[in-house]
């Protein structure tokens, strides 16, 4: 407790939004469920965190964490001193604000924390966000209180202690509105005419857009669209003005979608990266997809998230070495033409659907940071 009679849980994860953001997610639910809790971040200088966490109306304190470079290993006398400098800053945070809980959402940034947490036994939780566990959740599952799972299938590279209760929670997102536009509403929005019988694709490659995803999807255009096909696209910024001469009354162009509710509630389909939230977004508004995982991301963790959408029957693997127009416009074409396989593949991605995690965990953690039982 601080002298205040308020409660802190420390938050410690970042590098990447996929790691950051259902931190914060989760901190927002404790403030709704309990505006005593005191959520305080701890991330790193060289990570997102550094941009996101001043905007983010939390108290926050970024330390000088490297990864393991594994590609360049003569670099890693920087992760040890960053880990030498951080662990004694462990110490002042932990005399300072107290903590009764961590919670660590993963990727290096959260290693420390929770290495001083198991060593000084805090109670600490993880959430882990992809199907493919990274190594600090494998390494901190054998200590922790609680792990919420993004992807069930990551359950099988951890190994929990005896004390340890495992939750298939979902990832954290801000969930659909319980009141969603209707299907006219969504074409409107879109300026995309009032047929509700076409089918609406929307495409997106993150915040910073996909190169390789615009490049295929514009080769697709120019060559023609089959009819009732519209699409929804963004682009990202950088990759604008070359593909913006592209949208057409079929065809919308965006560089960035600020409230992506509004795309979703318009597509019945989407063709995607396969990040953890990317993935667990599409899955509560149970959209069908076809994912392009990143062939670039650590350790392959992308492909592991299709893959398990793919076997679920909620999506379509489709690795980039394979991603063309003729591709897209063969597995598109085949599902916009099979009506029961989409209804099927909705089903499915409805029955991976977590939309309420954010509070689930947030109500499991309240538990821990006040000391009660685990909630049920």
């Amino acid at each position: 407790m601080t002298a205040s009679g308020s409660t802190t849980v420390l938050f410690a994860g970042g590098g990447t939004g996929g790691h950051l953001y259902p931190g914060l997610a989760i901190a927002r639910a404790l403030r709704e469920l309990d505006p005593t809790i005191q959520p305080f971040f701890v991330g790193a200088r060289r990570g997102i965190e550094r941009d996101i966490l001043p905007g983010s109306g939390f108290p926050f304190e970024l330390l000088d964490l490297h990864p393991l470079y594994r590609q360049r290993p003569w670099e890693n006398w920087r992760t040890l001193r960053g880990a030498t400098s951080a662990w004694r800053r462990m110490t002042r945070i932990r005399a300072e604000r107290r903590p009764t809980t961590v919670v660590g959402t993963g990727g290096y940034a959260s290693g420390i924390a929770l290495a001083y947490a198991a060593v000084h036994r805090i109670p600490y939780a993880i959430q882990e966000q992809n199907s493919a566990a990274g190594l600090t959740v494998r390494l901190f599952s054998r200590w922790a209180s609680e792990i919420y799972l993004g992807f069930p299938e990551a359950l099988g590279a951890l190994h929990p202690g005896r004390q340890a209760r495992v939750l298939d929670t979902g990832n954290a997102i801000e969930p659909p509105p319980a009141l969603r536009p209707t299907r006219l509403e969504a074409l409107a929005r879109w300026r995309l005419g009032q047929d509700v019988d076409a089918t609406v694709l929307l495409v997106t490659g993150g915040s910073q857009g996909a190169r390789a995803l615009n490049e295929a999807v514009g080769a697709w255009v120019r060559r023609g669209l089959p009819d009732g096909l519209r699409l929804i696209w963004a682009t990202g910024r950088k990759n604008y003005e070359e593909f913006a001469p592209l949208a057409s009354s079929k065809v919308r162009v965006e560089p960035y979608i600020s409230t992506i509710a509004d795309a979703y509630a318009a597509a019945d389909l989407a063709l995607t990266r396969a990040g953890a939230m990317t993935t667990a977004e599409l899955c509560a508004w149970n959209l069908p997809s076809v994912l392009v995982p990143l062939p670039t991301a650590a350790a392959d963790h992308q492909s592991a998230n299709a893959r398990a959408l793919a076997d679920a029957g909620a999506a379509v693997f489709l690795p980039q070495s394979e991603l063309s127009a003729d591709r897209l416009e063969a597995e598109i074409g085949a599902l916009v033409a099979d009506v029961p396989r989409l209804d099927r593949m909705r089903e499915a991605a409805a029955a991976r659907a977590r939309p309420d995690a954010a509070m689930r965990i947030a109500t499991r953690v309240l538990s821990l940071a006040r000391g009660l039982p685990p909630a049920v």
